[in-house]
């Protein structure tokens, strides 16, 4: 419901908060090296790594550029890009930034009361986890029983004070039944909303209400927006009082979904990580909550994990919002295979070319990070290879030859299935060599000799299917000559976009009558995209124009609005000017020419040709400056 409200936000209420917003400072937040260079304001791309800075940010057009990796547009995508917010997102929490209150559009504001009040309860529900947050970090740090949380830590050589503990804000739920209960009560907070959220649960018997959570480790859940949303509890070692002969506790208790909280939609550690994933432009995926936690505390700070659940695809789509690439280090056991196998098809709805690293055999990622250090943890990760490479490995193992025919059948033909769907004739072409290498090795010609060769024609059938060429035909991939004019057009047209004010210049105006086709359709359109703001300032509304332009025009306008060729107005009026003048005299060249041809043809029309030589001898004065008195 919230996300479709957002949807429905007004376009003034859009355009005051992108005219309230600079642009600078919001990107500066996130790129301290942004320095002033001229109008525009110049640092190192957030999204992309290089030495030399080519992001440019200008905030007169609000618009921002890249000229290395081409990533370009306003406030709303850099925080979209940077922090993975929605559209609708980004203009809340901009708004809120701004005071601006979020006014809706005509078909929306009969729904705006349901909209306010769905916010007023998530906000609460926010609230609760918030409170209890900061609560299970202070009991970490005061409660008589901490010692059980700490010795949990120090196994896995952290202490309570290490960065990493604290960017995830680790803590401990005590034994007591209604700890955080009674806490929550003291802070205003009603059980039945703490209930909403999991962290309270009715008694089966009788009134009242006792804590989910008690003496465990606690972990807490954070969205895209830094907001604690759920916990994950890990069991500890137990009490002296607690009763040996009961069956220990489940390892782990996570927060069940809740109104703010979907379990396959989230990813631990996310939030802490997010810009360190944006920088490296690879996400490494673990199992557990504390293989995130161990592996950043030793500077493998870009790891997130799925919680208690298979990695989803919604997991991934989110994860790819910040990601290029995603390599799974999964522990290395029968779960881990089974959980890499399961992560396949997530990776590719994704658009992920996904890598396995493979662990040693009975190590898990926090483990071997402890023992070994950071260096293990990035040797394993460099050799790590695409993931349907290791789908063969895995169906092609030494357990082949010890299976049945019919599991020996079953493989083949998962194999087969996994070749037939890579759309990429080279890729398809690899596996089928790795397949040869490993059948090879297996000796599965003798193992398999019906089944196998036919196995193979099928494969190498499937890998030599090339698609169908789809480049442009001979006729269309012709050179076209360049018009006349064109560049003086495009200089006219860059000085226009550097300073839309123009437009108000008369003597720029009669420049801009000597416009025609797509030149001047770019500057009528500018015309029609400018606006008054709340200042009385007129600007250009540089995202209707841009969306209202095709591909190709965009290509040129988005990195001009960003990056303007001119410093002052009084540059881009020179501009125009002059080559008005230019395009002036190509103009009268060109009728010149055509009148000559004219002329030819009226040859022995003599009343023809002396109108045809006036207008020539006028044309030629005209090109010339010379004006007859």
């Amino acid at each position: 419901m919230l996300r479709k409200w957002l949807s429905m936000i007004s376009k003034d209420t859009i355009a005051l908060v992108r005219d309230r917003t600079d642009i600078v400072a919001v990107v500066s937040e996130s790129m301290p090296s942004l320095k002033k260079r001229g109008r525009r304001f110049v640092g190192l791309c957030p999204f992309h790594k290089e030495r030399t800075p080519s992001f440019n940010v200008n905030p007169d057009s609000g618009l921002y550029h890249c000229f290395g990796c081409k990533e370009s547009g306003d406030v709303f995508t850099f925080l979209e890009r940077v922090e993975g917010y929605t559209f609708g997102e980004a203009i809340r929490v901009l708004a809120e930034r701004a005071g601006i209150p979020i006014e809706m559009d005509e078909a929306a504001r009969s729904q705006q009361s349901d909209a306010d009040r769905h916010k007023r309860e998530r906000e609460a529900l926010y609230g609760v986890m918030q409170m209890a947050a900061v609560w299970y970090e202070a009991q970490l740090r005061e409660h008589p029983e901490r010692s059980y949380a700490l010795e949990e830590l120090a196994r896995r050589s952290l202490a309570p004070d290490n960065d990493a503990v604290q960017a995830f804000r680790i803590g401990y739920a005590p034994p007591g039944w209604d700890g955080l209960g009674a806490f929550l009560k003291q802070q205003g907070c009603s059980p039945a909303t703490a209930e909403l959220v999991g962290l309270s649960v009715p008694r089966s018997s009788g009134s009242g209400y006792y804590d989910r959570f008690r003496h465990r480790l606690m972990f807490p859940v954070v969205d895209t927006h830094g907001r604690v949303v759920a916990f994950s509890g890990r069991a500890l070692r137990a009490l002296p009082e607690e009763d040996a002969s009961r069956d220990p506790p489940p390892k782990y208790i996570n927060s069940p979904e809740s109104a703010i909280y979907t379990k396959g939609a989230t990813l631990f550690g996310l939030w802490q990580v997010r810009h360190a994933i944006r920088t490296k432009e690879q996400a490494i995926l673990v199992e557990g909550n504390f293989d995130v936690v161990s592996l950043h505390a030793r500077g493998v700070d870009n790891v997130v994990a799925p919680l208690g659940t298979a990695f989803t695809t919604d997991q991934a789509k989110l994860l790819s919002r910040y990601a290029v690439d995603v390599t799974l280090l999964f522990d290395g056991d029968a779960a881990g295979r089974k959980a890499a196998v399961a992560a396949k098809e997530p990776c590719d709805v994704a658009g992920f070319d996904a890598k396995v690293a493979v662990m040693p055999a009975g190590r898990d990622p926090d483990d071997l990070v402890r023992t070994k250090g950071e260096e293990a943890i990035r040797h394993i990760v460099s050799q790590s290879r695409g993931i349907a490479e290791y789908l063969i490995d895995i169906e092609l193992d030494e357990s082949f030859n010890a299976a049945d025919a019919r599991e020996r059948a079953m493989r083949l033909g998962r194999i087969e299935a996994l070749i037939g769907r890579q759309t990429d004739p080279v890729l398809r072409g690899m596996l089928t060599a790795q397949v040869e290498r490993v059948a090879s090795r297996l000796d599965m010609w003798r193992l398999e000799p019906n089944a196998y060769p036919a196995f193979r024609r099928r494969v190498l059938a499937a890998a030599n299917t090339m698609p169908t060429h789809s480049g442009p035909r001979p006729s269309e991939a012709r050179v076209t000559s360049r018009r006349p004019g064109q560049e003086e057009r495009k200089a006219i047209v860059g000085a226009i976009l550097d300073f839309p004010m123009l437009l108000d210049d008369s003597e720029a105006a009669l420049a801009l009558e000597l416009l025609e086709g797509e030149s001047a359709r770019i500057v009528a359109t500018i015309a029609k995209c400018r606006r008054t703001t709340a200042e009385g300032k007129k600007v250009l509304d540089t995202a209707e124009f841009l969306a209202q332009m095709p591909s190709a025009i965009q290509a040129f306008a988005s990195p001009r609005l960003a990056v303007p060729a001119h410093e002052t107005i009084e540059e881009a009026r020179t501009t125009v000017i002059a080559n008005a003048k230019k395009l002036r005299g190509t103009n009268v060249g060109l009728e010149t020419r055509d009148t000559a041809r004219e002329q030819e043809r009226d040859a022995g029309d003599w009343e023809a040709g002396i109108e045809r030589a006036k207008h020539v001898d006028a044309l030629v004065r005209e090109r010339h400056g010379v004006v007859r008195k």
